[in-house]
């Protein structure tokens, strides 16, 4: 069985469907092929700047019931640089040698983080800042990871959303309804695209084409002039105004974050050609619940083969799935390329061909 390894794992930055089935593949792999102890890291770099560090021992039989599980058991977290980290009474401290000392302390061969670009890479800065051994599992349901095709809850995600428009068709048809549907992706139109094609939407509009509201409301008076008498349209987060203006809220709490561009349209719209209009913002639905087989099978594949760099001693390295199999490239080169919906691509190409409408 080779070396015994004391692995680490944990999951970092916004959680998604597919995370616990990531877990339990490294799991069966490491301490079931390999006998290899796992440790999972509690709330991401958190749970190594504890003193102790926070950990959870992951063993093969209690992991099977993972697969299907939402979530992540191992708790993750958005917040808190760990270069620049809030403290108790204000200020900000650089905490990244903490993150280290607990590596250090648990006496790990190796870790293996999980996260989007973000994430992976605060972990990669600290990896080379102390020469830990680090791979990378990608995940994001924005899938604007570059690379690498598929990352980790982007299927599930399109899954919850297509649904929402399954079932949105049917109200919108009794009621002679426009229907708005405002979906996540942060600043790419992954899931708006994808979710509208696949979910038969009339309009959708992603940030990587500009529109006019002159546009989508002709979209809307030409089918009502076809005895069409609903509409559906799915609308990314990261949409601006027709003006050019991101539009976002503020929470109690001062922090901005996107979303309300659903409502500005409705109101437009009903402005512009006195359409009734309803808005549906699926908002964390698209994160939670059980993981599409397609996310789960990746998921797998990919936990598998992050086992495999380490027992390979090949590090700073970032598992992707590219042209049907899991190939590793250098976390570096991955987090380095943004990756937007073309607007020349395929599923555009494919849009247009189906007489949706994108706004231009």
């Amino acid at each position: 069985m080779g070396e015994m390894k004391r692995i680490g794992i944990l999951t970092s930055g916004g959680d998604c469907a597919g995370l616990n089935a990531i877990i339990r593949a490294v799991v069966c792999r490491a301490a079931g092929g390999y006998g290899w102890k796992v440790m999972g890291i509690r709330q991401a770099t958190q749970g190594l700047m504890s003193d102790p560090p926070q950990i959870m021992a992951l063993e093969p039989d209690k992991v099977d019931h993972l697969l299907t599980m939402g979530g992540t058991i191992l708790g993750t977290t958005n917040k808190g640089d760990p270069f620049a980290f809030p403290m108790p009474d204000g200020t900000v401290r650089d905490r990244s040698e903490d993150i280290i000392a607990g590596y250090r302390q648990l006496g790990l061969d190796a870790i293996i983080g999980i996260g989007g670009d973000g994430s992976l890479a605060i972990l990669r800065r600290i990896a080379q800042q102390g020469d830990l051994n680090l791979v990378a599992i990608p995940k994001t349901i924005d899938n604007d990871i570059g690379i690498t095709e598929n990352s980790i809850g982007f299927d599930t995600a399109v899954n919850i959303a297509t649904e929402a428009l399954d079932r949105l068709h049917f109200t919108a048809a009794s009621h002679s309804r426009v229907m708005i549907l405002e979906v996540m992706g942060r600043d790419a139109g992954h899931i708006a695209i994808s979710a509208g094609i696949a979910g038969g939407a009339d309009v959708v509009l992603i940030p990587e084409i500009a529109y006019t509201l002159e546009n989508v409301c002709q979209q809307i008076q030409e089918r009502q002039s076809q005895g069409k008498n609903y509409c559906l349209i799915v609308v990314s987060e990261a949409v601006c105004t027709p003006d050019g203006e991101t539009v976002t809220n503020t929470n109690a709490l001062g922090q901005c974050r996107l979303g309300g561009i659903g409502q500005h349209l409705a109101d437009q719209i009903s402005a512009c050609i006195g359409a009734e209009t309803r808005v549906t913002v699926l908002g964390h639905t698209q994160r939670g619940g059980i993981p599409s087989p397609l996310d789960r099978l990746t998921a797998s594949a990919f936990g598998v083969a992050a086992v495999e760099l380490i027992a390979e001693g090949l590090y700073d390295r970032m598992v992707t799935w590219q042209n049907r199999q899991v190939v590793s490239v250098p976390i570096a080169e991955a987090i380095s390329y943004y990756r937007a919906v073309d607007p020349n691509g395929t599923l555009v190409k494919t849009a247009r061909g189906l007489g949706i409408c994108l706004g231009d």
